[in-house]
């Protein structure tokens, strides 16, 4: 029989590859959807080695694809010309042409936008966190962290309680 592997030494599920910090920063998020993304080889291999940035990137309905823009995933050192893939390119998303409508209508009628919130693998695959969020104002920015840091400053000084009646 194989020895137990400890907890927590094993390979990260979902383990974010690439994050966009700055996006639940300046939008509200009102909803996620993972969605597959349609890669070549080399994108793939970069990918895994954590070369991709989604600072600038937003996604967009066209016709009837959902397509990202804006992500950039340098190329693969180890491929060259034929392998090698264009770094800024437009990528299609892959979701359920119900999800693709109904995001589409959000964005069309509500004026939503759609912001990738990370990239990771899943199952070996790479997948995207899409979420659809409303774009927020600077004062609106400025609540937000003041209300993440009462919160952290409750959580800091029930932790010193707990602590000190022990």
């Amino acid at each position: 029989m194989a020895p137990k592997r400890p907890a927590g030494k094993g390979p990260a599920k979902n383990r974010p590859l690439a994050q966009n910090r700055r996006a639940r920063h300046d939008y509200e998020i009102l909803e996620t959807l993972e969605c597959g993304i349609a890669l070549v080889g080399s994108e793939v291999k970069s990918i895994r080695d954590g070369k991709v940035q989604l600072r600038d990137a937003y996604a967009r309905v066209d016709g009837r694809d959902l397509m990202l823009f804006g992500m950039h995933v340098s190329p693969y050192v180890f491929a060259s010309g034929f392998g090698s893939h264009d770094p800024e390119r437009p990528r299609k998303l892959l979701a359920h042409r119900r999800q693709i409508d109904d995001m589409a209508v959000q964005t069309h009628q509500q004026g939503l936008a759609l912001v990738p919130l990370s990239v990771y693998l899943s199952d070996g695959r790479v997948k995207v966190e899409l979420a659809v969020g409303r774009g927020r104002k600077t004062y609106d920015k400025r609540h937000a962290i003041a209300a993440r840091d009462a919160a952290l400053d409750l959580e800091r000084a029930t932790a010193r309680g707990r602590r000190s009646d022990g």
